[in-house]
């Protein structure tokens, strides 16, 4: 069977997969909460792929091996609000999430832009069809980062902002999802993977934009991620996998040695 073949019919799989990032909602939020810590943001926040997931919140799948629960367990702020949710949008999370703000919110952490430019749609393409569709699925992706992403990140900002006006915010990026030249040996050509590698660089360094105008605190994963993504031999994110929306989502591993650094360096 061809690589692509053999990718391809894993189709029902990343079919499913893509609704790891799909449209569930997170459930509402503690609004009285002061002087503590709150968690916005979609599945990279809530910990899609670390298991471990509280009972309450459904398809949003917030983990205790997210970094926000890790984080929050050792440190004890006064209150800890996790609204984060697979699934969400800069919209969404505007629309659905910022009720646990309020003036005297000491911290927030959020993740948001992926499922903005079609994440989901441009790994499916990528996975299921020929080098040439998912690079053009990844160059129309690259154009939504860099016209109509930053409008969207701003108005959540502001919105952030005037909820919580005398927060610390951290923002923080994505992972590159591979290690070129590395380890595999099935599934996308080298030039799907550094395509991909690169729309990750556009998409941090347009988030790290917007947050650093709205005088917030970007905090990359990139580094941490360095030497453990696919193809690396001790990859922190699942590739195309089982139960079908761990795919391409950090591992337990990912957000204790990836996302908890990296958010802890800037909290």
């Amino acid at each position: 069977m061809s690589v692509r073949r053999f990718w391809a019919s894993a189709s029902t799989l990343v079919l499913a997969a893509v609704a790891a990032l799909g449209v569930a909602q997170p459930a509402s939020a503690n609004s009285s909460a002061a002087g503590g810590y709150v968690a916005l943001g979609d599945s990279y926040s809530s910990g899609v792929g670390a298991g471990s997931y509280l009972s309450d919140s459904g398809d949003c799948r917030r983990s205790t091996n997210a970094y926000p629960y890790l984080w929050a367990a050792a440190n004890s702020p006064s209150s800890f609000d996790f609204v984060a949710c697979s699934g969400a949008t800069t919209s969404s999370v505007a629309g659905t999430q910022l009720g646990a703000l309020n003036s005297s919110t000491g911290l927030v952490s959020v993740t948001a832009g992926g499922n903005d430019v079609g994440f989901a749609d441009v790994m499916q393409d990528c996975v299921l069809s020929g080098e040439a569709t998912c690079l053009s699925s990844v160059s129309s992706a690259v154009t939504q980062i860099q016209n109509s992403l930053p409008s969207g990140l701003s108005s959540l900002y502001g919105s952030i902002r005037s909820r919580a006006s005398q927060a610390h915010v951290v923002v923080l990026g994505y992972p590159r999802f591979y290690q070129l030249s590395g380890s595999c040996i099935a599934g996308l050509s080298e030039k799907e993977r550094a395509a991909i590698n690169n729309a990750s660089d556009v998409l941090n360094g347009v988030i790290a934009k917007q947050a650093a105008d709205a005088g917030f605190t970007f905090s990359s994963v990139v580094d941490e991620f360095t030497g453990h993504e696919l193809c690396s031999g001790d990859a922190w994110l699942h590739s195309v996998s089982l139960p079908v929306y761990n795919s391409y989502h950090p591992k337990a591993a990912g957000q204790s040695g990836g996302y908890l650094p990296a958010f802890r360096s800037a909290a």
